[in-house]
């Protein structure tokens, strides 16, 4: 995998059984992310965008396909191994905060760092920055009963990127909030990616929030489409084009031989 991709999707499939029904959420997926890139990914909801994030941050696992992040596969790791992926690869803001009712905001953005073994004054330290970047300076010692809603999701996004984290995953992260808090926490969001130069994919219904990122995509039927391909996955789609197209070219001079091989 090139150093300048991030993440590296090949033939991602994933399918669900429903009773006697198999459902198929992902069919053969393929596309890279460039280190430093902006992704949304749109569609309907119950198309497979959570899915895809969750496979991509090790809480799920594929049927077939391989996901590389950073040059590692992570598909065939452990459980442990999966935690400690989550843990040091991949920043993650859900729909929802998740913050730790009993701890103030400062605590519940050092807390990841501290527990990777980050020592205690450095991890407050990076904490108070990020905070910081949220606009959050005078909250730091407010505990999530006593934020809003929207103060409790910037909250979420400083404690995603404490880490130092190669991606940030964002599962619907304005989904909660009104139009004004939204707006702040996108801007926020997207900033705090670009100054600490991390790749970011986004899955939204938010046309506002899809809008801003640099590459946007639409996940429908399993299929996943306007994502420019590169590298690898570019060429298994050209590959894949010039067999349909030799296969289409073949078939219609079968069909003109036909006629001529009636009259003789």
């Amino acid at each position: 995998m090139s150093e300048h991709i991030i993440v590296s999707v090949k033939n991602l499939v994933k399918n669900y059984i429903s009773g006697t029904e198999t459902l198929c959420i992902l069919q053969g997926i393929n596309f890279d992310v460039e280190r430093g890139s902006v992704v949304a990914v749109t569609g309907q909801s119950g198309s497979g965008k959570s899915t895809l994030l969750n496979i991509i941050g090790g809480l799920d696992r594929c049927d077939s396909g391989s996901v590389e992040v950073a040059g590692s596969e992570i598909t065939g790791l452990s459980e442990i191994e999966l935690s400690s992926y989550r843990q040091r690869r991949i920043g993650f803001i859900f729909q929802f905060h998740y913050l730790l009712k009993d701890f103030t905001a400062l605590e519940n953005v050092m807390l990841p760092a501290y527990m990777t073994g980050m020592r205690k004054k450095d991890s407050l330290e990076k904490a108070r920055l990020l905070l910081a970047d949220m606009k959050l300076e005078d909250r730091i010692s407010h505990f999530p009963s006593q934020l809003s809603g929207g103060e409790r999701q910037r909250v979420a996004v400083a404690r995603a990127m404490v880490n130092d984290p190669d991606i940030i995953l964002a599962d619907e992260p304005t989904g909660n909030l009104d139009p004004r808090n939204s707006g702040m926490v996108a801007d926020l969001l997207f900033a705090g990616a670009e100054k600490w130069g991390k790749s970011l994919i986004v899955v939204t219904h938010d046309e506002t929030v899809a809008c801003r990122a640099k590459i946007r995509c639409t996940l429908e039927n399993g299929i996943l489409g306007g994502f420019p391909l590169s590298g690898e996955n570019a060429l298994s789609e050209e590959n894949a084009l010039s067999e349909e197209n030799a296969l289409s070219e073949e078939n219609a001079l079968s069909e003109e031989r036909a006629p001529s091989e009636e009259r003789v």
